[in-house]
């Protein structure tokens, strides 16, 4: 009884701190905007908003260190809850808790030097070490959530997690061959897919929680 207990307020706490993730990476996207003059959502990446050189800075890296918080805290609880899951499922779990903490940790201390891409050392580990570590991840990670969930019987999940994934190239495909003047909207559709299913998470489990105390 105690360690359902101990299950279930786990549960719910993944699922507030999941959702408080969105809502921070959104606060930072919309507010680190405002205290930008001149930035344009539609054409300029998220990451321009915690550039070195942005007046948003401040505020937009305030607010992304939160997010990062809650993320964190979320996808702990979901490892130390799924310690019994199938294997697959489980490993989809530790790898999606791994992309974020690379994440978080990298974009901290390797930010844009400058809003774009300028070249500097800086940069480069942005762009092409710690992103492409994050984009990695986040496919091989749900690519295993969707596999584990659909063969647990967890549909909704295992297409869930599909959805992310094809958002995901959505975004990356289209940074590629679609406009300039639209690579702010395209980009985020590769940000905010892993950024969303992070709440996802949080909401299917501990909505799992109450259902299996029925």
């Amino acid at each position: 009884m105690k360690n359902n207990m101990i299950i279930r307020k786990m549960g719910i706490w993944a699922c507030v701190c999941g959702i408080l993730s969105v809502v921070f990476y959104l606060l930072h996207d919309i507010i680190g905007a405002v205290n930008y003059p001149g930035y344009q959502w539609t054409k300029q990446a998220v990451s321009d908003l915690t550039a070195l050189d942005a007046p948003s800075f401040p505020v937009a890296r305030a607010l992304s260190g939160i997010h990062g918080i809650f993320t964190g805290i979320c996808c702990a609880f979901l490892c130390v809850m799924l310690s019994n899951a199938r294997k697959s499922l489980k490993a989809g779990i530790f790898l999606f808790t791994a992309m974020h903490g690379i994440s978080a940790i990298g974009y901290s201390l390797f930010p844009l030097s400058g809003s774009g891409y300028d070249g500097s050392v800086q940069s480069f580990i942005h762009v092409y070490v710690v992103t492409i570590l994050v984009v990695l991840l986040s496919i091989v990670s749900l690519i295993l959530i969707a596999a584990g969930s659909f063969r647990d019987h967890r549909k909704a999940l295992g297409f869930l997690s599909l959805a992310a994934l094809v958002c995901m190239f959505f975004g990356a495909a289209g940074n590629a061959i679609l406009p300039k003047e639209i690579f702010g909207i395209v980009e985020r559709f590769s940000t905010y897919s892993a950024v969303v299913f992070t709440g996802i998470l949080g909401i299917y489990w501990c909505r799992e929680v109450w259902r299996s105390e029925k």
